[in-house]
């Protein structure tokens, strides 16, 4: 069996297993970084120890860095799950096109085809 989503005007079609592997692929994630943002809340250092001990500013530092990225990871975790929802998962957001299942399976949070991230990380 195979979930067929309409997005514009191509055809996205992914095998109902791999859709449900690929969901429970973005749960886990959804999970570990949601545990990764707790853990680098609890170990913050306060921020008068952080001025006394310069080792310790960069403690907080690294922390606040890898917050920011479990956030960034987890909002795109997060926004996969509503394409799931929506029947938009697995259509590139640039082309249309759809994203190659090889590439879903290494980056389920994935938004754009190989190409079209190419193009967008090639800049202007």
């Amino acid at each position: 069996m195979v979930n067929r989503q309409i997005t514009g005007d191509r055809e996205t079609v992914l095998p109902i297993d791999d859709l449900a592997a690929l969901r429970e692929q973005l749960l886990e994630q959804r999970l570990f970084r949601q545990g990764q943002l707790r853990q680098l809340a609890g170990a913050t250092v306060p921020r008068a120890e952080a001025r006394l001990d310069r080792q310790a500013a960069s403690h907080r530092e690294v922390h606040v860095k890898l917050a920011d990225a479990a956030r960034m990871v987890l909002a795109d975790v997060e926004a996969a799950l509503t394409r799931m929802d929506q029947g938009t998962y697995g259509a590139c957001h640039l082309c249309r096109g759809p994203i190659d299942h090889a590439l879903l399976t290494i980056v389920p949070q994935a938004r754009y085809c190989a190409r079209c991230q190419h193009v967008r990380e090639a800049g202007p």
